[in-house]
């Protein structure tokens, strides 16, 4: 992780006693990272479809690229 980034946490985990975690270490990356999203309640359905459409983007942008040469 690049110093400042923004952390988001997308993914979820239910841990034995039944609180939801995530499956990012906080303790790990909060001193490098300029935010992270909380675990539950930091991602919702809008910003999953945006990563979701953002990430075929560049999929798109590389294939492309790589066909052209």
């Amino acid at each position: 992780m690049a110093p400042g980034a923004v952390v988001i946490d997308v993914g979820i985990t239910a841990t034995p006693g039944g609180v939801m975690a995530g499956d990012v270490d906080e303790a790990a990356v909060a001193p490098a990272a300029a935010a992270l999203t909380p675990v539950p309640g930091g991602v919702g359905p809008v910003t999953t479809a945006q990563l979701l459409r953002q990430t075929a983007a560049a999929a798109w942008r590389a294939e492309t690229s790589r066909c052209r040469s």
